[in-house]
């Protein structure tokens, strides 16, 4: 014989199945930094990145999905045509960055600006002069950066 659930009951244990379900998936900390605060561990970038580029990791690892990264250039310094696997989410943090994708106009990102980029849509851009550009980038596949010598379409 079969016994029906209230129906208050049965959603009462739905509830609280989903705030299980949430607190479980909540095991990481909040994290709140600025880019130039002094936790950053900065490391070097590819070997075809201009001198003086830096990378660091805010979130995730480079190697899995959905890390979330600073990347840093100096003032003056030229990014060469290169692409990534993921695209990419990036707002810019300082400096003024002229970027260039693949088929487009060029776009001049200031301090606060939005872009996105295509996975695998060749782009390269400058680091105007007067002060670094560092740049939060969100990648929704592992890091990575692919030098391109093609000619630009």
């Amino acid at each position: 014989m079969r016994t029906a659930l209230p129906l208050g009951f049965a959603i009462l244990l739905a509830l609280t199945g989903q705030f299980a379900l949430t607190a479980a998936l909540a095991t990481e900390p909040a994290l709140a930094l600025a880019f130039n605060d002094a936790q950053l561990k900065w490391g070097p970038c590819p070997s075809f990145m201009p001198e003086g580029c830096e990378t660091a990791v805010l979130h995730g690892d480079p190697a899995k999905k959905n890390a979330d990264v600073l990347f840093k250039v100096p003032a003056g310094a030229v990014i060469p045509r290169h692409w990534h696997t993921s695209a990419e989410r990036m707002v810019l943090l300082s400096g003024e960055l002229q970027v260039i994708y693949d088929g487009q106009s060029a776009a001049t990102l200031t301090p606060g600006m939005y872009a996105y980029g295509p996975a695998k849509l060749p782009h390269k851009a400058t680091c105007n002069k007067g002060a670094s550009c560092v740049l939060f980038i969100a990648f929704e596949s592992p890091v990575d950066a692919t030098p391109d010598s093609g000619i630009a379409k």
